[in-house]
């Protein structure tokens, strides 16, 4: 991304500052931080962090502590990097009390009980009177319309993903375990040039397929048997996410029943969603496939997610009418219906699109069993 765009981001951010009354706004989650600065660390602990950024109506600091030093000062141009020697909170403190920030926003779904109760502490232990106001969704709000830069960072990490997973699709065979297939794709993706898993592959066969989230183990690829095969890569910190469903053999009739279901259902989606759709309203495109052939209570997760810095963030294409957004237009979305039988496996299918005003626009390329 171009210095630029961070700067253009921030000014946007000051602009809400001014609407809502507030004097600064303090940004912990790992992935608004870069969005806003560009800087690249992760938090990869919940009890530590790589910095937060306060950002006033005036300026931009990234607090962060001596390891980040270097990195800070290199990535996150046009903030003042400021380094705190004991703790985050005293540090916190100087600046606000230099800043003059009586009312405080925060980002109550990245910062901790304990880290808050830290925070606070510290502020009032310096003397400072500061109203903590929590901001829900703020940046992320902001984060759903992605920019042609973001756009096309995720259609590079998407190339990847499918290249990896059309190899590892050519290698499965009887006999060898989720696990193995899990290391092969890690190692692909990696040796491809992907900077990062999106998140653990996941591999499951058979009856596990029926476990929308496994964790893949010893269990061996068999023939006539579902493989979920779910799988994602970072390019420049965005995300990519894909899943494909499997069979070694003969497809069975029972395969073909789910397996042809799914896809229709995904194709259903595809055709009707676009900008402006209520998230409730584009699950339901999907869905109402599935609950008319008599599965619809093996269908338990929404139809798709969004994805950018994180894999899962915002909008989230949920079944819940009280928790319906307006879609998007820039939005990049999953389309992943699936079913799930206990007794038997899975299937489910995944594709990445882009929000359009008038229609989505599918960016996976990889194709389907076709019957």
């Amino acid at each position: 991304m171009e210095f630029n765009e961070f700067t253009r981001r921030r000014a946007w951010l000051r602009e809400q500052l001014a609407a809502r009354d507030l004097d600064a706004h303090l940004v912990s989650g790992p992935e608004n931080r870069r969005y806003l600065t560009g800087f690249t660390a992760q938090d990869e602990l919940l009890t530590e962090t790589s910095g937060v950024l306060l950002v006033t109506r005036e300026q931009a600091f990234l607090l962060t502590d001596f390891r980040y030093r270097e990195w800070a000062q290199a990535e996150a141009v046009g903030c003042q990097v400021v380094i705190y020697q004991k703790s985050l909170g005293e540090t916190l403190a100087e600046v606000l009390a230099e800043e003059g920030v009586g009312r405080l926003g925060f980002e109550p779904a990245y910062l901790s009980v304990r880290q808050y109760e830290r925070l606070t502490r510290a502020v009032a232990e310096a003397g400072l009177t500061v109203e903590w106001l929590p901001q829900e969704n703020l940046v992320e709000e902001r984060r759903e319309a992605k920019d042609p830069a973001e756009v096309a960072a995720v259609r590079r990490a998407l190339a990847l993903t499918e290249q990896v997973l059309t190899e590892v699709a050519g290698l499965l065979a009887p006999g060898l375990t989720e696990r193995q297939v899990a290391w092969e794709i890690e190692r692909r993706l990696r040796e491809a040039g992907a900077e990062g898993l999106a998140f653990a592959p996941i591999v499951a066969a058979g009856t596990n397929s029926a476990r929308p989230h496994h964790r893949p183990g010893d269990t061996p690829l068999r023939p006539g048997e579902p493989i979920i095969i779910d799988l994602g890569c970072r390019v420049e910190g965005y995300c990519s996410d894909l899943t494909r469903t499997f069979i070694l053999g003969e497809p069975t009739p029972r395969f073909r029943e789910i397996y042809g279901l799914v896809r229709r259902a995904q194709k259903r989606a595809e055709a009707g969603l676009k900008a402006g759709l209520r998230s409730d309203a584009a699950d339901a495109l999907g869905r109402e496939v599935i609950r008319q052939a008599g599965f619809g209570e093996f269908f338990g997760h929404s139809l798709g997610h969004g994805v950018g810095l994180a894999v899962h963030e915002a909008p989230s294409l949920s079944p819940h009418a009280e928790r319906a957004t307006v879609l998007k237009a820039g939005s990049l979305v999953t389309v992943e219906p699936g079913i799930y039988l206990p007794e038997w496996g899975g299937v489910r299918l995944e594709n990445l699109v882009l929000l359009q005003e008038t229609h989505a626009e599918v960016l996976t390329r990889m194709g389907y069993y076709e019957w």
